[in-house]
């Protein structure tokens, strides 16, 4: 399970060391791809598997799933981790995610998420002053 938060530097080589309790679980080779609200999503090789079967049965003749399938399998990458615990972001997902040299990478259950820090700073301010009201809509679902 990958969880917490850690402050990382991307040099100036487009390179971004991934956090030491995460390197043993993610393996050699991850998928990078733009994720939601502005951040960029990493998956194991195995969990990208289970997301891409789940995305590929969906219908093809509905515009919202043609979409999303575009969105996420156009901006994926497989990124290859060094022995040092590094991956190369391309250029064209640090431009997405407005990745600049101190990004913010959070464990979430299956997948990282990589944000630029300031971002991630307000980004978790809101969030946290409605954790109360959030939990309660997911109480509701029967989430919680």
């Amino acid at each position: 399970m990958l969880i917490g938060e850690y402050t990382h530097i991307i040099d100036d080589k487009n390179r971004l060391s991934l956090p030491a309790k995460f390197r043993r679980e993610l393996g050699k080779k991850i998928v990078v791809t733009p994720g939601l609200d502005n951040c960029l999503f990493a998956f194991t090789l195995k969990e990208w598997q289970k997301i891409q079967q789940k995305l590929s049965q969906s219908s093809l003749l509905t515009a919202d799933n043609r979409s999303f399938n575009r969105f996420m399998f156009a901006g994926a990458t497989e990124a290859e981790v060094d022995s040092i615990g590094r991956i190369l972001v391309p250029e064209f997902l640090r431009h997405r995610a407005n990745l600049k040299s101190r990004v913010v990478i959070i464990g979430v259950s299956s997948r990282l998420e990589i944000w630029n820090e300031k971002v991630w700073s307000e980004y978790k301010k809101v969030v946290e002053k409605q954790a109360d009201t959030l939990a309660e809509k997911l109480g509701q679902v029967g989430v919680l």
